[in-house]
C-alpha cells in the first residue's frame, strides 16, 4: 500500500495534552518520526488540546470522573480527524481505547520508579513521625498509609515546578513524582531521589509513551510502526491485561511491573485498599509471549483473595 508522506504543506498532525512533559514526550515521538522516515521538522504539527484533568485543579482526581480524564478530549480530536496521532503517558490510558482507536505502539521505557522528592530530606526512611507528604495519586497514598503509617499525606497536584513552590512555601515536608518525566524535563536540578519497586511498585505502564492512532490509518500504522519498541510492547502488555482485569483506572491502587530477562518475563503485581489497611501482592515469571496471560491469571488470583468490594474499603 503506498501513500503520501507529510509535508509542511500536508503536515501530520501529533496531538498532545500542553503540559511540559506532555510536550516533551511529542516532541520525542515527533523527532523519532522526523529520523526514521528523513522527514523535516515543518513536515509535523504539535496540536495541544485541552483535557478535562489538566482544567480541574481544585479537586482530588478520584473525586472526579475517573476514567479517560487525560485522554477524552484528545481521542475526540482523534476520532473527528483533527490530529494524525496521540501521544500519551500510558500510566494515564484506560485499558479498552474507544471504538475505532488502537494503541499499539510505544516508545522504549525510561526508568519506572517513583521519585521522591524533597527539600529537606534524602529517602522515605528519613522522614520523621508526623511528616506531611504530598501527593494526589490514590496508589502512592495506599502505599504509604500501609507501609509509613505515621506520616501525614495531604492532596498535592500541579506540574513539576508547582509542587517545588509547595514544598519551598512549607505546604508538605516531600512528594513523589515519576523518576521518568523528571529525566525527560532534564530537571537533574530537581532534589529527588529514586524509590526502589522493592519498596513502593509502580504504575501501571510509568514510564512508557504509548501512541495511538485511528484503526483505519494505514499511513499512521507504517509510520509507527518504524518506531515502534518491541519490549516495552511486551511488558507493557502484561501490566495492561493485569490491570484490564482488575477494571481499573489510573486512579486505582494497583501497581505492576514486568521485567524482561532475555525470553523470560517477571511480572509483579499489587492491589491495596484505599485506606492501606490490606496489601495484596504476587508475582509469576515465565515466556514474554505468556505475558498479558500472566496479568490476567495474576489478577484473578488476586481478585479471590481479595473478595467483593476491596477497592472502596
Amino acid at each position: 500500500m503506498t501513500f503520501e508522506m507529510p509535508t509542511p504543506a500536508q503536515t501530520f498532525k501529533i496531538g498532545t495534552r500542553g503540559s511540559p512533559l506532555a510536550l516533551a514526550q511529542a516532541h520525542e515521538t515527533r523527532d523519532r518520526l522526523m529520523a526514521a522516515f528523513d522527514l523535516p521538522e515543518d513536515a509535523f504539527e504539535i496540536c495541544v488540546i485541552k483535557v478535562t484533568g489538566d482544567q480541574i485543579q481544585d479537586k482530588p482526581l478520584r473525586e472526579i470522573d475517573g476514567k479517560g480524564l487525560f485522554t477524552r478530549e484528545i481521542e475526540e480530536a482523534l476520532l473527528d480527524g483533527g490530529i494524525d496521532i496521540a501521544v500519551h503517558s500510558t500510566k494515564d490510558m484506560p485499558v479498552a481505547q474507544p471504538g475505532g482507536l488502537v494503541m499499539d505502539t510505544f516508545l522504549p521505557r525510561e526508568d519506572v520508579r517513583d521519585a521522591f522528592v524533597s527539600l529537606k530530606y534524602q529517602s522515605l526512611s528519613d522522614l520523621p513521625d508526623g511528616a506531611v507528604v504530598g501527593t494526589s495519586s490514590t496508589r502512592r497514598r495506599a502505599q504509604l498509609a500501609a507501609r509509613f503509617p505515621k506520616l501525614k499525606v495531604v492532596e498535592f497536584r500541579g506540574n513539576v515546578q508547582t509542587r517545588l513552590k509547595k514544598l519551598a512555601d512549607g505546604v508538605a515536608d516531600a512528594t513523589f513524582l515519576a523518576t521518568a518525566g523528571l529525566r525527560r524535563l532534564g530537571m537533574d536540578d530537581v532534589p529527588y531521589t529514586p524509590i526502589s519497586p522493592d519498596d513502593m511498585l509502580p504504575a501501571i505502564a510509568q514510564g512508557a509513551i504509548g501512541i495511538e492512532r485511528r484503526l483505519d490509518d494505514a499511513r499512521a500504522q507504517t509510520m509507527l510502526a518504524a518506531i515502534h519498541d518491541g519490549s516495552t510492547g511486551q511488558r507493557i502488555a502484561a501490566e495492561r491485561a493485569f490491570l484490564g482485569r482488575l477494571d481499573g483506572s489510573c486512579e486505582t491502587p494497583i501497581g505492576a511491573l514486568a521485567e524482561l530477562d532475555g525470553d523470560q518475563l517477571r511480572l509483579r503485581g499489587e492491589i491495596l485498599s484505599e485506606d492501606g489497611s490490606r496489601v495484596l501482592t504476587d508475582e509469576a515469571t515465565g515466556h514474554v509471549a505468556t505475558g498479558p496471560d500472566m496479568g490476567n491469571a495474576m489478577a484473578l488470583r488476586l481478585l479471590s483473595r481479595a473478595g467483593p468490594d476491596f477497592f472502596t474499603h
